[in-house]
């Protein structure tokens, strides 16, 4: 439950929050198309994700048979459950048959990687955002970051040029 605020009501978490992102994946992936997947979850597990004790910068998903499983998801134990689970075991994300499908056809014919993006919760359930993502050489990575830091550069001039 929320913790009390001022005047002794309880504070109202957000329903809809990111609760984890992975940073890595904008860096050393273009993500060329995103989907939203449900996550197959043990109750402690859910707990745990909802205190944001969760990591999944070295995370990927792969297509096996007609389902996609979640490998590197690390959802740290929940203190107070009584059954304990692997923090590391692989999840089944929860999609549409023509969806998975998609997924499969674009990884087996382009050669490209299923990385999740984010957690979140949207209406109370856990949400794994998943993309399709084709890997940067190092050259491309420096590129990235020197387009990036010249962008940043011209929006300061811009909002300095506006405040004199």
């Amino acid at each position: 439950m929320a913790k009390a605020g001022k005047g002794g009501k309880p504070k109202e978490l957000p329903r809809d929050r990111t609760v984890a992102t992975n940073r890595k994946a904008r860096h050393d992936y273009d993500i060329l198309d995103s989907w939203e997947a449900g996550i197959q979850l043990f109750g402690a597990e859910v707990k745990s994700i909802r205190d944001s004790k969760v990591t999944v910068r070295d995370a990927y998903a792969r297509v096996e048979g007609r389902e996609v499983w979640c490998f590197g998801i690390h959802v740290n134990p929940y203190p107070f459950a009584r059954d304990n689970y692997d923090p590391d075991r692989r999840r089944k994300l929860l999609l549409h048959r023509d969806e998975i499908d998609e997924m499969a056809r674009k990884v087996d014919e382009q050669g490209l990687t299923l990385i999740p993006l984010k957690l979140y919760l949207k209406n109370g359930l856990v949400k794994v955002e998943l993309g399709l993502a084709k890997g940067r050489r190092s050259y491309d990575k420096r590129h990235a970051m020197a387009e990036r830091d010249s962008q940043r550069e011209m929006a300061r001039a811009l909002r300095a040029a506006e405040r004199d």
